[in-house]
């Protein structure tokens, strides 16, 4: 997707041979002649980056004010100052403004793409590095080979060059912001910006002019300026996290930008176009919310282009050890502490318990052994030495409430209680898959039917996929 950069000078011969040497290049090119086309077309339709002439003559304000002008509601778009009248103190001026340089007329064409190369890399360098630090800690990986989770990877890698919508929808702490970020990451705006709306944490009243922004002031006058999520996402994508708890009023309004890619600021009448892919994550029912009225049915439409859903962690158990693994060397790196090793035993209870959290309450867990478990760094992560809740809040599977009655049963009876239990938290282990199981427990798949069939135990095993 080629590049949209704004050229700014009073004379027409200076515009047109800029833009041609940059569509040469396979830029974009917008004119304008004087600071009003100039701010206007960028309220229009914000750049990648502008090329503007200080003095501009005849219009009401110069080049400084309006890079000061830009510079205050648009602080990473990028500007190079050009000029044909050497002056070390108004150069001196623009750079300190944050013009990223200044370039003296007549300029050599190589040395023009070459700051104008630097200048897009320098502010896609920044905005990475702002997210970076906003987000340390975040994953952007798919981790696993469970099958779910085979047919999830497969399935983005579809979808990712296209320019279609996707709703992605799955339980809380799943990895949906992730797969978001994976689509936008193998598409053709990657170097744009990936914006996130949280429709769960943002106030009501907020939500429109967080989307949309406001309107500027008048050219000579100062005052506040909110630039939306829209406008900060053109290029890019931008992402609706958590879509069903967005207002009623303004979910239509979405719809028109959705339609259209065009919408008015908060206090505006004009229509802003951008070009923004949008993508939408739920972890609610949206058909009940449909049918119950808090969701418009044209904007699940428009969003539901292409479906996506993430698996809960309970259902790829498989994938539990290579999450642990991951999540030790990050949490380790991160917090500076050697990584622990998980016992056998403390790894068959992190993959039998249910993770009503899912992926994020593991990542948490892990941090928790790291920093929390007992023992030397170098001993194993017993079972013991897990978080509270992996007593408190473990399944039955993994649970011996009946302890108490089991000490007045002859060994006989025992040993058959014992035996559910077992077998119920390893088949659980691994996902129903008996072939597994039996593998693990050191018994024949033949005899581990016939014993799970005299305890009473109903399991249906995983057929896995001969393809793949």
């Amino acid at each position: 997707m080629a590049l949209d950069l704004l050229i700014v000078d009073d004379e027409a011969d200076i515009r047109r041979l800029i833009s041609e040497i940059l569509r040469d290049e396979g830029y974009a090119c917008r004119e304008a002649d004087g600071s009003e086309t100039a701010l206007k077309s960028f309220e229009e339709r914000r750049p990648n980056l502008v090329i503007l002439d200080i003095w501009l003559e005849g219009s009401p304000i110069d080049g400084i004010a309006v890079l000061a002008r830009l510079k205050r509601d648009h602080p990473d778009v990028p500007v190079i100052m050009i000029s044909g009248h050497g002056d070390i103190e108004t150069a001196v001026t623009a750079i300190k403004l944050g013009a990223y340089d200044y370039i003296e007329k007549p300029f050599k064409a190589d040395r023009l793409m070459l700051m104008v190369e630097r200048a897009i890399d320098a502010a896609q360098l920044k905005r990475e590095n702002e997210r970076l630090r906003q987000r340390f800690g975040e994953e952007a990986e798919l981790v696993g080979n469970s099958q779910p989770f085979s047919q999830l990877r497969s399935a983005l890698d579809r979808v990712a060059p296209t320019e279609s919508r996707v709703l992605i929808t799955g339980p809380a702490g799943s990895g949906k912001e992730v797969v978001a970020r994976i689509l936008h990451r193998g598409s053709r705006r990657s170097g744009g910006p990936f914006i996130v709306v949280n429709c769960a944490t943002m106030a009501p009243e907020r939500m429109e002019t967080e989307l949309f922004g406001t309107e500027p002031p008048p050219i000579n006058e100062d005052g506040e300026r909110i630039v939306g999520t829209f406008e900060q996402a053109s290029g890019g994508t931008l992402l609706l996290d958590e879509v069903a708890d967005m207002p009623y009023e303004t979910q239509g309004k979405i719809v028109r930008v959705l339609q259209d890619q065009s919408f008015q600021r908060v206090g505006g009448s004009r229509n802003i176009q951008v070009d923004v892919r949008v993508i939408a994550t739920s972890n609610r029912d949206l058909a009940a919310a449909i049918a119950n009225g808090s969701f418009r049915e044209d904007l699940f439409y428009r969003l539901n282009v292409v479906p996506i859903a993430v698996p809960p962690l309970m259902t790829r158990r498989d994938d539990i050890p290579m999450l642990v693994r991951y999540f030790m060397a990050r949490c380790a790196t991160q917090a500076g502490l050697p990584p622990r090793d998980i016992g056998e035993d403390a790894m068959a209870a992190l993959q039998s318990y249910e993770w009503p959290g899912n992926v994020r309450q593991l990542r948490n867990v892990i941090e928790w052994i790291l920093i929390m478990a007992p023992g030397a760094p170098g001993d194993p992560v017993r079972a013991d030495m897990l978080p509270p809740e992996f007593c408190e809040g473990t399944p039955a599977t993994l649970r011996w409430d009946e302890g108490a009655e089991v000490m007045a049963l002859a060994l006989r009876d025992a040993r058959e209680v014992f035996e559910r239990q077992y077998l119920k938290a390893q088949i659980n282990r691994f996902g129903g898959n008996v072939s597994r199981t039996a593998a693990f427990v050191g018994m024949e798949r033949s005899a581990l039917h016939r014993k799970l069939k005299m305890l009473g135990i109903n399991t249906v095993e995983r057929i896995e996929s001969a393809v793949g």
